[in-house]
């Protein structure tokens, strides 16, 4: 029986660790294939994982991967990164927007360079590497958009916590949603309820604590998963939650994405709620 996502060819930025690679090698499981535009060539000195290394891990899932190394801050890299994609799989079925930068510092201390390369990457980011797919994704037979980034929570809480990334992030799911509406190709934007065990959250939110009490990346490749292989109708236009994706789905025990943390324990994710 043929995998849903067998054969398909998805495009993430990011990647080479964390959500983005547990999303791709969720896809490798069924035999996609898998381009990463990534900027980690070399080993980071607290971080594991680099393109190269995750492109590894994606082979031995099961998936044909490409390992691009890019930014997608600069046009001519994510120009090079969809030609390299179609040259290598023949198409591309899928757009992740999975690459992003965080600092939840205050709207008066925040320095103008770090809100800058937040846009840059996250909106910015976002905006390019889905119209340069567009030519592409407009000859699949199920072309797909898919961006990390939440709701838009309009309450005063999430307005005023950290304005600078709230832009930011508002700002991936914003260009998601719109150049979905105005191609018609399906597009939605998933979030978690609760913070998830990556590099960002232990460094950035809370330390050891608060990725103890965070639930692993593989609710939001599962959740994706089911997103992507689903109709494309039912995530047109949507902002949605892993969790939401995948009680439709089926799924109805969430202790394996937190194993040994008591739901009432875990950490609630930013704009949710």
């Amino acid at each position: 029986m043929r995998a849903p996502l067998q054969g398909r060819t998805l495009l993430i930025s990011g990647g080479s660790r964390g959500i983005g690679l547990s999303i791709a090698l969720r896809a490798a499981a069924d035999g996609a294939n898998v381009a990463l535009i990534a900027k980690t060539a070399d080993p980071h000195p607290k971080l594991e994982g680099t393109v190269f290394t995750a492109a590894e891990e994606i082979n031995a899932a099961g998936g044909r991967a490409l390992p691009i190394v890019g930014d997608v801050r600069d046009e001519a890299s994510v120009v090079d990164a969809v030609a390299k994609t179609v040259a290598e799989f023949g198409g591309i079925d899928v757009v992740i927007n999975n690459a992003s930068a965080i600092n939840l510092t205050g709207s008066a201390e925040i320095e103008m360079k770090r809100y800058d390369l937040m846009h840059q990457i996250n909106t910015r980011g976002t905006f390019l590497l889905t119209r340069t797919a567009l030519p592409h994704l407009a000859q699949s037979a199920d072309p797909r958009i898919l961006s990390l980034s939440p709701p838009l929570n309009l309450s005063e809480k999430w307005l005023g916590a950290y304005p600078a990334y709230m832009l930011a992030k508002y700002g991936m799911t914003l260009a998601a949603l719109g150049i979905g509406a105005e191609t018609g190709i399906p597009a939605a934007c998933l979030w978690p309820r609760t913070t998830i065990q990556t590099a960002a959250v232990q460094n950035v939110l809370g330390g050891d604590e608060v990725f103890r009490r965070s639930r692993t990346p593989e609710i939001y490749a599962d959740a994706s998963h089911a997103l992507l292989s689903g109709d494309a109708s039912a995530m047109a236009g949507k902002t949605l939650f892993c969790e939401d994706v995948l009680k439709n789905a089926g799924v109805t025990d969430f202790s394996q994405y937190s194993p040994g943390v008591p739901e009432s324990e875990l950490f609630p994710d930013a704009f949710v709620g």
